[in-house]
Protein backbone atom coordinates (compact mmCIF):
# COMPACT_ATOMS: atom_id res chain seq x y z
CA UNK A 1 0.00 0.00 0.00
CA UNK A 2 2.91 2.45 0.72
CA UNK A 3 4.71 1.80 -2.37
CA UNK A 4 1.60 2.41 -4.21
CA UNK A 5 1.61 6.20 -2.63
CA UNK A 6 4.91 6.46 -3.15
CA UNK A 7 4.61 5.85 -7.05
CA UNK A 8 1.58 8.15 -7.25
CA UNK A 9 3.76 10.95 -5.58
CA UNK A 10 6.90 10.51 -8.35
CA UNK A 11 4.15 10.22 -10.75
CA UNK A 12 2.77 13.69 -9.67
CA UNK A 13 5.99 15.17 -9.03
CA UNK A 14 7.16 14.45 -12.51
CA UNK A 15 4.11 15.77 -13.97
CA UNK A 16 4.10 18.64 -11.85
CA UNK A 17 7.45 19.07 -13.44
CA UNK A 18 6.84 18.96 -16.51
CA UNK A 19 3.69 21.09 -16.51
CA UNK A 20 5.91 23.68 -14.76
CA UNK A 21 8.60 23.45 -17.69
CA UNK A 22 5.56 24.24 -19.86
CA UNK A 23 4.57 27.62 -17.76
CA UNK A 24 1.72 26.12 -16.21
CA UNK A 25 0.70 28.08 -13.08
CA UNK A 26 -0.08 27.08 -9.56
CA UNK A 27 -3.66 26.87 -9.66
CA UNK A 28 -3.42 24.40 -12.61
CA UNK A 29 -0.95 21.94 -10.64
CA UNK A 30 -3.29 22.01 -7.73
CA UNK A 31 -6.07 20.82 -9.55
CA UNK A 32 -4.41 18.07 -11.61
CA UNK A 33 -1.83 16.45 -9.23
CA UNK A 34 -2.40 15.36 -5.38
CA UNK A 35 0.63 17.20 -4.27
CA UNK A 36 0.49 20.05 -1.51
CA UNK A 37 0.85 23.46 -2.26
CA UNK A 38 3.83 23.99 -0.40
CA UNK A 39 5.20 20.81 -2.30
CA UNK A 40 4.36 22.52 -5.63
CA UNK A 41 5.98 25.83 -4.50
CA UNK A 42 9.18 24.37 -3.56
CA UNK A 43 9.06 22.65 -6.78
CA UNK A 44 8.32 25.82 -8.17
CA UNK A 45 10.92 27.72 -7.41
CA UNK A 46 13.76 24.44 -7.38
CA UNK A 47 12.77 24.20 -11.67
CA UNK A 48 12.03 28.09 -12.50
CA UNK A 49 13.80 29.52 -9.88
CA UNK A 50 11.66 31.92 -9.10
CA UNK A 51 8.06 32.07 -6.66
CA UNK A 52 5.30 31.29 -9.48
CA UNK A 53 3.36 34.22 -10.17
CA UNK A 54 0.70 35.39 -8.05
CA UNK A 55 -2.87 36.39 -8.98
CA UNK A 56 -6.31 34.61 -10.26
CA UNK A 57 -6.63 32.41 -12.97
CA UNK A 58 -8.34 34.08 -16.32
CA UNK A 59 -12.18 33.90 -15.55
CA UNK A 60 -13.47 35.31 -18.79
CA UNK A 61 -14.22 33.68 -22.45
CA UNK A 62 -13.82 37.46 -23.55
CA UNK A 63 -9.69 37.03 -24.00
CA UNK A 64 -10.16 34.05 -26.40
CA UNK A 65 -12.53 36.30 -28.31
CA UNK A 66 -9.86 38.95 -29.81
CA UNK A 67 -8.65 38.30 -33.38
CA UNK A 68 -4.97 36.46 -32.51
CA UNK A 69 -5.90 34.83 -29.38
CA UNK A 70 -8.97 33.52 -30.71
CA UNK A 71 -6.59 32.01 -34.10
CA UNK A 72 -4.32 30.60 -31.89
CA UNK A 73 -6.89 28.91 -29.49
CA UNK A 74 -8.78 27.53 -32.64
CA UNK A 75 -5.48 26.39 -33.74
CA UNK A 76 -5.37 23.84 -30.32
CA UNK A 77 -8.57 23.43 -30.75
CA UNK A 78 -8.63 21.40 -33.92
CA UNK A 79 -5.25 19.07 -32.66
CA UNK A 80 -7.59 18.61 -29.45
CA UNK A 81 -9.70 17.47 -31.64
CA UNK A 82 -7.90 15.80 -33.93
CA UNK A 83 -5.92 13.47 -30.88
CA UNK A 84 -10.05 12.96 -29.49
CA UNK A 85 -10.56 11.32 -32.84
CA UNK A 86 -7.23 9.45 -33.41
CA UNK A 87 -6.00 7.83 -30.33
CA UNK A 88 -7.24 7.21 -27.09
CA UNK A 89 -5.59 9.68 -24.93
CA UNK A 90 -8.03 12.00 -22.36
CA UNK A 91 -7.86 14.43 -19.91
CA UNK A 92 -4.70 16.15 -19.15
CA UNK A 93 -2.90 13.52 -21.12
CA UNK A 94 -4.92 15.58 -23.97
CA UNK A 95 -4.09 18.77 -23.34
CA UNK A 96 -0.69 18.45 -22.97
CA UNK A 97 -0.09 16.50 -26.24
CA UNK A 98 -2.34 19.03 -27.72
CA UNK A 99 -0.51 22.23 -26.11
CA UNK A 100 2.96 20.64 -27.37
CA UNK A 101 1.83 20.04 -31.17
CA UNK A 102 0.32 23.75 -30.95
CA UNK A 103 4.35 24.97 -29.75
CA UNK A 104 5.40 22.96 -32.23
CA UNK A 105 3.98 24.01 -35.49
CA UNK A 106 4.21 27.91 -33.64
CA UNK A 107 8.05 27.45 -33.34
CA UNK A 108 8.47 26.34 -36.35
CA UNK A 109 6.43 28.78 -38.27
CA UNK A 110 8.84 31.85 -35.76
CA UNK A 111 5.60 32.94 -34.40
CA UNK A 112 4.81 33.86 -30.95
CA UNK A 113 2.93 31.38 -28.92
CA UNK A 114 0.03 33.53 -27.95
CA UNK A 115 -2.05 30.96 -25.99
CA UNK A 116 -0.08 29.23 -22.73
CA UNK A 117 -0.95 26.06 -21.25
CA UNK A 118 -2.66 27.57 -18.46
CA UNK A 119 -4.93 29.60 -20.73
CA UNK A 120 -5.64 26.19 -22.77
CA UNK A 121 -6.19 24.24 -19.78
CA UNK A 122 -8.84 26.70 -18.81
CA UNK A 123 -10.44 27.28 -22.36
CA UNK A 124 -10.92 23.22 -21.89
CA UNK A 125 -12.62 24.14 -18.77
CA UNK A 126 -15.27 26.85 -20.24
CA UNK A 127 -15.86 24.18 -23.34
CA UNK A 128 -16.62 21.62 -20.35
CA UNK A 129 -19.05 24.14 -18.79
CA UNK A 130 -20.68 24.73 -22.17
CA UNK A 131 -20.10 28.84 -22.36
CA UNK A 132 -17.52 28.41 -25.92
CA UNK A 133 -17.91 25.97 -28.67
CA UNK A 134 -16.70 25.51 -32.20
CA UNK A 135 -18.33 27.27 -34.70
CA UNK A 136 -17.42 26.44 -38.30
CA UNK A 137 -16.64 29.46 -40.87
CA UNK A 138 -18.82 29.77 -43.82
CA UNK A 139 -16.19 30.91 -46.08
CA UNK A 140 -13.46 28.95 -44.98
CA UNK A 141 -14.75 25.95 -43.71
CA UNK A 142 -12.11 25.83 -40.57
CA UNK A 143 -13.79 25.75 -37.12
CA UNK A 144 -13.00 28.47 -34.85
CA UNK A 145 -13.81 29.31 -31.01
CA UNK A 146 -16.43 30.77 -30.37
CA UNK A 147 -19.14 31.71 -27.69
CA UNK A 148 -21.28 29.19 -26.66
CA UNK A 149 -25.20 29.71 -27.97
CA UNK A 150 -24.20 32.31 -30.59
CA UNK A 151 -25.58 32.15 -33.61
CA UNK A 152 -23.56 30.92 -36.18
CA UNK A 153 -25.59 30.98 -39.13
CA UNK A 154 -23.21 33.05 -40.87
CA UNK A 155 -20.37 32.96 -38.55
CA UNK A 156 -16.93 34.50 -40.47
CA UNK A 157 -13.52 34.09 -39.72
CA UNK A 158 -11.13 36.36 -38.08
CA UNK A 159 -8.71 35.24 -40.99
CA UNK A 160 -11.31 35.47 -43.68
CA UNK A 161 -12.45 38.89 -41.75
CA UNK A 162 -9.58 40.57 -40.83
CA UNK A 163 -9.65 43.53 -38.31
CA UNK A 164 -8.45 46.78 -39.40
CA UNK A 165 -5.47 46.11 -37.09
CA UNK A 166 -4.92 42.38 -37.17
CA UNK A 167 -1.26 41.84 -37.50
CA UNK A 168 -0.31 45.75 -36.66
CA UNK A 169 1.84 46.12 -33.61
CA UNK A 170 3.77 48.98 -31.62
CA UNK A 171 7.19 47.58 -32.14
CA UNK A 172 7.39 48.10 -35.98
Amino acid sequence: MRNKSIIAEARDIRLAADLIHMGARLQLLEAETKLSRERLLKLYKEIKGVSPPKGMLPFSTEWFMTWQPNIHASLFMAYMRFFQRHTSLSGLELIIKSYRMYLDKVTHTDMEAVLSLTRAWTMIRFFDAKMLQLATCHECGGEFVSHAFDPTKAYVCGLCHLPARAGKTRSR
